[in-house]
Protein backbone atom coordinates (compact mmCIF):
# COMPACT_ATOMS: atom_id res chain seq x y z
CA UNK A 1 0.00 0.00 0.00
CA UNK A 2 1.29 3.87 -1.11
CA UNK A 3 -0.11 6.76 1.31
CA UNK A 4 0.31 9.97 -0.63
CA UNK A 5 1.51 12.56 1.91
CA UNK A 6 2.21 16.05 2.43
CA UNK A 7 4.62 18.37 4.80
CA UNK A 8 3.78 21.70 6.18
CA UNK A 9 6.70 23.68 7.94
CA UNK A 10 7.95 26.78 7.97
CA UNK A 11 11.33 26.06 8.68
CA UNK A 12 13.38 24.95 5.77
CA UNK A 13 15.96 23.03 7.48
CA UNK A 14 13.34 21.08 8.97
CA UNK A 15 11.03 21.10 5.80
CA UNK A 16 13.90 19.51 4.10
CA UNK A 17 14.46 17.17 6.30
CA UNK A 18 11.34 15.30 6.57
CA UNK A 19 11.44 15.80 2.97
CA UNK A 20 14.49 13.26 3.03
CA UNK A 21 12.45 11.10 5.11
CA UNK A 22 9.54 10.43 3.24
CA UNK A 23 11.93 9.68 -0.26
CA UNK A 24 13.40 7.38 1.73
CA UNK A 25 10.21 5.64 3.16
CA UNK A 26 8.97 3.23 0.12
CA UNK A 27 5.11 3.22 0.88
CA UNK A 28 5.07 6.99 1.02
CA UNK A 29 4.58 9.48 -1.78
CA UNK A 30 5.44 13.32 -1.25
CA UNK A 31 2.09 15.00 -3.32
CA UNK A 32 3.44 18.17 -1.71
CA UNK A 33 6.02 20.11 0.67
CA UNK A 34 4.46 23.99 2.22
CA UNK A 35 6.33 26.63 4.00
CA UNK A 36 3.04 27.91 5.60
CA UNK A 37 -0.21 26.82 6.38
CA UNK A 38 -1.68 29.16 4.56
CA UNK A 39 0.02 27.99 0.64
CA UNK A 40 -1.37 24.63 1.67
CA UNK A 41 -5.05 26.00 2.33
CA UNK A 42 -4.58 26.91 -1.43
CA UNK A 43 -3.70 23.84 -2.99
CA UNK A 44 -3.92 20.59 -0.95
CA UNK A 45 -7.63 20.40 -1.69
CA UNK A 46 -7.34 19.59 -5.08
CA UNK A 47 -4.86 16.83 -4.03
CA UNK A 48 -5.90 13.58 -2.13
CA UNK A 49 -3.84 13.31 0.29
CA UNK A 50 -3.76 10.36 3.41
CA UNK A 51 -1.50 11.52 5.61
CA UNK A 52 -0.08 15.26 6.74
CA UNK A 53 3.24 15.57 8.79
CA UNK A 54 1.91 18.98 10.00
CA UNK A 55 3.87 21.97 12.16
CA UNK A 56 2.23 23.34 14.69
CA UNK A 57 3.79 26.57 15.63
CA UNK A 58 3.56 28.77 12.44
CA UNK A 59 2.63 32.36 11.51
CA UNK A 60 -0.96 33.54 10.32
CA UNK A 61 -2.70 30.15 10.84
CA UNK A 62 -1.02 27.24 13.15
CA UNK A 63 -1.05 23.98 12.86
CA UNK A 64 -4.09 22.85 15.31
CA UNK A 65 -6.13 25.16 13.35
CA UNK A 66 -4.98 24.20 10.20
CA UNK A 67 -5.91 20.40 11.19
CA UNK A 68 -9.30 21.16 11.94
CA UNK A 69 -10.01 22.23 7.81
CA UNK A 70 -8.39 19.49 6.30
CA UNK A 71 -9.88 16.36 4.79
CA UNK A 72 -11.53 14.14 7.74
CA UNK A 73 -10.23 11.08 5.93
CA UNK A 74 -6.42 12.96 6.11
CA UNK A 75 -4.67 11.45 9.11
CA UNK A 76 -2.04 14.10 10.77
CA UNK A 77 1.33 13.40 12.51
CA UNK A 78 2.18 17.03 13.96
CA UNK A 79 5.34 17.68 14.13
CA UNK A 80 6.76 20.47 16.60
CA UNK A 81 9.66 21.88 19.01
CA UNK A 82 7.02 22.47 21.94
CA UNK A 83 5.88 18.93 24.05
CA UNK A 84 3.17 21.16 25.56
CA UNK A 85 1.06 20.64 22.51
CA UNK A 86 0.81 16.86 22.46
CA UNK A 87 -2.52 16.40 24.43
CA UNK A 88 -3.86 19.52 22.17
CA UNK A 89 -2.86 17.22 19.21
CA UNK A 90 -4.73 14.10 20.03
CA UNK A 91 -7.89 16.28 20.73
CA UNK A 92 -7.90 17.23 17.22
CA UNK A 93 -7.39 13.15 16.39
CA UNK A 94 -3.90 13.21 15.06
CA UNK A 95 -2.08 9.97 14.97
CA UNK A 96 0.90 10.96 16.03
CA UNK A 97 3.07 13.97 17.57
CA UNK A 98 7.06 13.82 16.30
CA UNK A 99 8.91 15.93 18.63
CA UNK A 100 12.01 18.20 17.20
CA UNK A 101 14.33 17.01 16.27
CA UNK A 102 13.01 14.29 14.72
CA UNK A 103 14.73 10.96 14.02
CA UNK A 104 14.61 8.92 11.00
CA UNK A 105 13.64 5.94 13.53
CA UNK A 106 10.86 8.09 15.23
CA UNK A 107 9.35 9.36 11.97
CA UNK A 108 8.96 5.88 10.58
CA UNK A 109 7.29 4.48 13.38
CA UNK A 110 4.69 7.35 13.02
CA UNK A 111 4.47 6.23 9.08
CA UNK A 112 4.15 2.76 10.27
CA UNK A 113 1.15 3.66 12.49
CA UNK A 114 -0.32 5.52 9.50
CA UNK A 115 -0.15 2.75 7.39
CA UNK A 116 -1.37 0.46 9.98
CA UNK A 117 -4.23 2.69 10.10
CA UNK A 118 -5.32 2.72 6.50
CA UNK A 119 -4.69 -0.64 5.78
CA UNK A 120 -6.70 -1.42 9.21
CA UNK A 121 -9.57 0.85 7.91
CA UNK A 122 -9.60 -0.54 3.75
CA UNK A 123 -9.75 -4.20 4.90
CA UNK A 124 -12.14 -4.08 8.66
CA UNK A 125 -13.71 -7.13 8.67
CA UNK A 126 -10.02 -9.23 8.07
CA UNK A 127 -8.01 -8.18 10.87
CA UNK A 128 -7.95 -9.95 13.89
CA UNK A 129 -5.46 -8.00 15.86
CA UNK A 130 -4.42 -4.43 16.48
CA UNK A 131 -1.59 -2.49 17.90
CA UNK A 132 -1.82 0.32 20.15
CA UNK A 133 0.67 2.39 21.65
CA UNK A 134 1.09 2.72 25.78
CA UNK A 135 3.72 3.94 27.50
CA UNK A 136 6.56 4.42 24.70
CA UNK A 137 5.57 1.06 23.87
CA UNK A 138 3.81 -0.82 20.49
CA UNK A 139 1.48 -3.39 22.11
CA UNK A 140 -0.43 -5.78 20.06
CA UNK A 141 -3.96 -7.03 21.27
CA UNK A 142 -6.09 -9.99 19.81
CA UNK A 143 -9.57 -8.31 18.79
CA UNK A 144 -11.72 -11.50 20.30
CA UNK A 145 -10.09 -10.63 23.67
CA UNK A 146 -11.35 -7.27 24.13
CA UNK A 147 -14.48 -6.67 26.14
CA UNK A 148 -14.97 -2.73 26.18
CA UNK A 149 -13.12 0.23 25.86
CA UNK A 150 -13.40 3.37 28.11
CA UNK A 151 -12.60 7.04 26.90
CA UNK A 152 -11.36 9.41 29.19
CA UNK A 153 -11.14 12.73 27.30
CA UNK A 154 -7.41 12.29 25.62
CA UNK A 155 -7.16 8.64 26.43
CA UNK A 156 -8.37 5.04 26.35
CA UNK A 157 -8.62 2.09 28.96
CA UNK A 158 -8.59 -1.43 26.79
CA UNK A 159 -10.54 -3.82 28.93
CA UNK A 160 -9.38 -7.64 28.05
CA UNK A 161 -10.55 -10.90 29.27
CA UNK A 162 -6.91 -12.14 29.77
CA UNK A 163 -5.34 -8.76 31.59
CA UNK A 164 -6.12 -7.63 35.46
CA UNK A 165 -5.36 -4.10 34.54
CA UNK A 166 -6.82 -2.15 31.51
CA UNK A 167 -4.39 -0.97 28.43
CA UNK A 168 -3.59 2.66 28.66
CA UNK A 169 -3.44 4.72 24.96
CA UNK A 170 -3.28 8.42 24.24
CA UNK A 171 -5.37 8.51 21.17
CA UNK A 172 -9.57 9.66 21.31
CA UNK A 173 -11.97 6.89 21.16
CA UNK A 174 -13.05 8.07 17.79
CA UNK A 175 -9.95 6.97 16.14
CA UNK A 176 -10.25 3.99 18.12
CA UNK A 177 -13.39 3.20 16.83
CA UNK A 178 -12.49 3.79 13.31
CA UNK A 179 -9.43 1.01 13.79
CA UNK A 180 -12.46 -1.55 14.91
CA UNK A 181 -13.99 -3.48 12.41
CA UNK A 182 -18.09 -2.55 13.02
CA UNK A 183 -18.48 -5.81 12.63
CA UNK A 184 -17.57 -6.93 16.05
CA UNK A 185 -17.91 -3.51 18.01
CA UNK A 186 -20.29 -1.49 18.11
CA UNK A 187 -20.69 2.30 20.19
CA UNK A 188 -22.88 2.12 23.21
CA UNK A 189 -22.26 5.42 24.80
CA UNK A 190 -20.08 8.54 24.13
CA UNK A 191 -17.60 7.17 26.99
CA UNK A 192 -18.00 2.99 25.50
CA UNK A 193 -17.43 1.20 22.35
CA UNK A 194 -18.50 -2.75 23.62
CA UNK A 195 -17.77 -6.10 21.69
CA UNK A 196 -20.95 -6.97 20.75
CA UNK A 197 -19.98 -11.28 21.52
CA UNK A 198 -18.76 -10.37 24.92
CA UNK A 199 -22.50 -8.79 25.55
CA UNK A 200 -23.96 -11.75 28.22
CA UNK A 201 -26.05 -9.49 30.78
CA UNK A 202 -28.11 -6.73 30.42
CA UNK A 203 -29.30 -5.06 33.67
CA UNK A 204 -32.22 -2.10 33.43
CA UNK A 205 -30.38 -0.93 30.23
CA UNK A 206 -26.74 -1.04 30.98
CA UNK A 207 -24.02 -3.42 30.07
CA UNK A 208 -22.55 -5.34 32.95
CA UNK A 209 -19.06 -6.85 32.43
CA UNK A 210 -18.10 -8.41 36.01
CA UNK A 211 -18.69 -5.38 38.10
CA UNK A 212 -18.85 -2.65 35.83
CA UNK A 213 -22.25 -1.43 34.45
CA UNK A 214 -22.02 0.35 30.62
CA UNK A 215 -25.03 3.18 30.40
CA UNK A 216 -26.12 2.89 27.08
CA UNK A 217 -26.82 6.86 25.59
CA UNK A 218 -29.71 7.71 23.90
CA UNK A 219 -28.33 8.41 20.27
CA UNK A 220 -27.31 4.54 20.32
CA UNK A 221 -30.62 3.27 21.53
CA UNK A 222 -32.16 2.36 18.36
CA UNK A 223 -28.78 0.37 16.94
CA UNK A 224 -28.30 -1.02 20.25
CA UNK A 225 -31.94 -2.29 19.52
CA UNK A 226 -31.68 -3.52 16.21
CA UNK A 227 -28.63 -5.61 17.45
CA UNK A 228 -30.53 -7.43 19.98
CA UNK A 229 -33.79 -8.34 17.42
CA UNK A 230 -30.69 -9.66 15.16
CA UNK A 231 -29.43 -11.90 17.70
CA UNK A 232 -32.81 -13.10 19.18
CA UNK A 233 -33.85 -14.39 15.33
Amino acid sequence: MILSCAIIDDEPLALNLLESYVNKTPFLSLEGKYSSAVQAMNELPQKNVDLLFLDIQMPDLNGLEFSRMVNERTRIVFVTAFEQYAIEGYRVNALDYLLKPVSYVDFLQAANKALQWFELTNKPETIDSIFVKSDYKLIQIELKKILYIEGLKDYIKIYTEDQPKPILSLMSLKTMEELLPSSQFMRVHRSFIVQKDKIKIIDRGRIVFDKTYIPISESYKIEFQHFLEERSK
